[in-house]
């Protein structure tokens, strides 16, 4: 059985505020990894990080009288975590560890040319103006990171590729699958995208060498709350009731916010060429709201 990917009207409002909770709040969280990665491993703070909100969320739905998702529910969830949150956002923070962030600003940014790519082999064409907004986008982050350190270690470049294709692929497959109804969706992917993240930890041999420091706490905090429940349920909902190019257009708004918080928290100074990015950028994704307004 395959759910529709439009199975109820999505309201406008709603659309625009999980725009903005996917363009905002995932864009803070790089710098949010960034920090937590000072006490925790890579593997093992995003494990802990889905399982606590994961199972967080899935007891808070079940005491309200949620139903339990069906055992084709549970399959259909788990290949969706493994591929978004297991290899998606497991491989970024590996990478993180020893790439650029506007390397890694450059990989995720591809994720919504793989998504256009893999919904043309379901048969669903991006229209014309699709694919402009979505090669606009790409430029500008381009311009953006060339104004950066695009020096990477070959293993964490390689990791940022794998991301965005395995989060590519898990949104547009989703997308013709029975997944769990609402919020339950999201902890289910949560949970079962964190246990393959343990299971990763464990067979990378990570280890804490010493108690995390108030600042990775804190952005451990923040990731759980923030990154996880509120900005991946709303990318859920964006999945299940926009179009991937439009779902997936986070990837050209993060950077230039990665980039503004580093002004604000971090001290970075953009030159000219990083604003000039930001502004093709922000092209790319209009180009993409108004074909899908359009459509």
């Amino acid at each position: 059985m395959t759910a529709a990917p439009t199975a109820e009207a999505a309201s406008r409002p709603t659309v625009f505020a999980a725009l903005a909770a996917v363009y905002l709040v995932w864009g803070s969280t790089y710098f949010a990894i960034r920090i937590a990665l000072e006490g925790f491993p890579p593997f093992a703070l995003a494990a802990i990080r889905f399982l606590i909100a994961g199972g967080g969320l899935y007891a808070f739905l079940r005491l309200r009288g949620a139903p339990a998702p069906t055992r084709t529910q549970w399959r259909n969830a788990a290949l969706t975590g493994v591929l978004l949150l297991g290899l998606g956002n497991g491989l970024v923070c590996y990478a993180e560890q020893s790439v650029a962030s506007g390397i890694a600003a450059v990989a995720v940014a591809s994720v919504t040319l793989f998504a256009a790519v893999f919904s043309a082999l379901y048969g669903d064409w991006p229209r014309r103006s699709e694919w402009l907004g979505v090669l606009v986008g790409l430029a500008g982050v381009l311009i953006l990171n060339f104004g950066g350190d695009l020096r990477a270690a070959p293993l964490g470049a390689a990791a940022l590729v794998i991301a965005a294709c395995a989060w590519a692929f898990g949104s547009v497959w989703s997308r013709r699958r029975e997944m769990p109804q609402g919020a339950m969706s999201t902890a289910a992917q949560m949970l079962t995208g964190g246990a393959a993240l343990a299971l990763m930890a464990l067979l990378a041999g990570e280890r804490f060498t010493a108690m995390p420091g108030a600042r990775a706490w804190g952005a451990f905090a923040y990731l759980v709350v923030f990154g996880s429940i509120v900005g991946f349920s709303a990318y859920i909902y964006l999945l299940r009731r926009v179009r991937p190019a439009l779902a997936t257009s986070y990837a050209y708004v993060n950077p230039p916010v990665a980039v503004l918080i580093g002004v604000a928290l971090g001290g970075e100074h953009p030159g000219p060429r990083e604003w000039l990015g930001m502004a093709v950028i922000l092209a790319g994704v209009a180009f993409i709201t108004l074909a899908r307004q359009r459509r």
